[in-house]
């Protein structure tokens, strides 16, 4: 189907624009200016910006400085928006002007647009829709406001799922002992239920520490306005925006303690982000460990068992492979790389304004997505179902020379060294050798030597 156009004015001039778009000229000059990489801020973003007009524009009618026609208008329109409605009304690429006007002026453009046609008022996208407000406090605000909706609606229940999975399977393996490993060789052992434990407290300090971040992220930079000073804003506009929306959303928003410092950089979610690549650190070990354990089946470490997902190779039939544990290796990869470009992005705040606010959405949202879905993706079909394979877990404690160090205490670290080469070179367990080169009774060897002893640490004493 051709295409039909009207025809839209901004204060550069006349613009073609589709007739079907919601959206005006400004947004159509962001469409022409910047076709880079078809990536679109995320519909989170987009609901958050919403969220900021409708929430600007209740408590621009409470101060007086907007009409209750023209408010309520542009509240049903938001709300909309908030809802899904019209999301391909929201094309402009991530890779625009840094402040990220063109994406704040879609928003306007579009409830602008939806106001007029559900009012009997003419609303216009900077006067009524963007009143006391700049691209340069809205941005930033739904920046810190999505972010912190994500993180407790999505991120945070996520990680708590993944935990408590973790620590569930925990205790079903408190039974099985198996060689611990340093360096990947062989050492003292362990319990599954130690292993796993530790698992479980990296992904609950993850929690915490987001938790912390979100303290700051949760300080908006709304009322700033231009350049921070608030100019052609309420006094009162910022307290009573974060008032609103905090009982909008039941999550504590504040104005930050200086509007500048919310213009001129990203610290808090350069914080954040930090915080997720940890998590992405904590979720890439336990996914090599999974993918160890399950090594094999004959030829590798053998340990436990995942529950076969799909075919693994498309010439070798019978293969089966770790592909949750590859999926998040490869998410917290992901997630590493967009913290690099989260915190050179938070480099580029130049005296007043952060100019590249919408990579930094774009990437700390992405973040908060992959890592909340591929954290319950984990939990459900690697974390809680995989199998303990006891009996070669059993084989390779019994032939371990590391057991020898309980010995240190009685013989020495020369003497219990000497054991345990020649109960490697000859293929024997620990616990013979050591009653052939040593005068203790075998009865006392088994005590020391037992390993469910050894995972309880401290010093055995003949």
């Amino acid at each position: 189907m051709k295409t039909t156009f009207r025809i839209e004015q901004d204060s550069m001039g006349e613009l073609q624009v589709p007739s079907d778009a919601l959206y005006g000229a400004q947004t159509q000059r962001a469409i022409n200016n910047f076709p880079i990489s078809g990536l679109t801020l995320p519909p989170a973003f987009i609901k958050t910006v919403a969220l900021i007009k409708q929430t600007a524009a209740i408590v621009n009618m409470d101060l007086g400085l907007l009409d209750s026609a023209r408010g309520e208008a542009i509240i049903q329109a938001a709300v909309q928006i908030i809802n899904g409605e019209h999301a391909d009304q929201f094309p402009v690429d991530i890779f625009q002007t840094g402040s990220g006007t063109s994406t704040n002026m879609n928003v306007n453009e579009v409830l602008a647009h939806l106001a007029t046609e559900n009012s009997s008022e003419l609303i216009s996208a900077n006067d009524h829709v963007n009143m006391g407000q700049s691209s340069n406090d809205v941005i930033p605000t739904a920046i810190h406001v999505s972010t912190a909706l994500e993180c407790h609606g999505q991120l945070m229940p996520a990680l708590d799922y993944l935990a408590t999975k973790i620590e569930t399977k925990a205790l079903a393996c408190r039974a099985y002992t198996k060689t611990g490993r340093t360096h990947l060789m062989d050492a003292m052992p362990i319990t599954l239920e130690q292993e796993l434990g530790a698992w479980g407290l990296q992904i609950r300090n993850g929690i915490g520490r987001v938790q912390s971040a979100l303290t700051r992220v949760q300080k908006i930079a709304q009322g700033g306005t231009a350049v921070g000073t608030g100019i052609n804003a309420h006094p009162e506009f910022a307290a009573k925006f974060a008032q609103t929306l905090s009982s909008a959303t039941e999550i504590q928003f504040t104005p930050n303690d200086s509007l500048f410092e919310s213009l001129s950089c990203q610290d808090a979610i350069v914080e954040l982000s930090g915080q997720l690549k940890t998590i992405a650190v904590s979720l890439m070990k336990i996914a090599n460990d999974l993918r160890w354990m399950n090594s094999g089946p004959l030829a590798g470490l053998g340990e436990i068992e995942l529950t076969a997902l799909q075919p693994g190779s498309s010439i070798m039939p019978g293969k089966v492979n770790p592909v949750l544990p590859e999926a998040t290796a490869m998410v917290a990869a992901q997630v590493i790389g967009n913290d690099a470009t989260i915190t050179v992005a938070g480099q580029s705040g130049t005296f007043q304004l952060n100019v590249m606010l919408p990579v930094i959405a774009y990437n700390i949202l992405q973040s908060i997505d992959i890592i909340s879905k591929v954290s319950i993706e984990l939990a459900d079909h690697a974390i809680a179902d995989f199998s303990v394979r006891a009996d070669n877990l059993q084989t390779a404690l019994s032939r371990n020379p590391i057991l020898v160090t309980a010995l240190n205490p009685i013989i020495g670290y020369a003497k219990a060294a000497e054991i345990a080469k020649a109960a490697y070179q000859q293929g024997r367990a620990i616990i013979d050798v050591a009653a052939e080169m040593t005068d203790i009774p075998r009865a006392e060897l088994e005590i020391i030597l037992e390993p469910q002893h050894l995972v309880a640490g401290g010093i055995l004493q003949s």
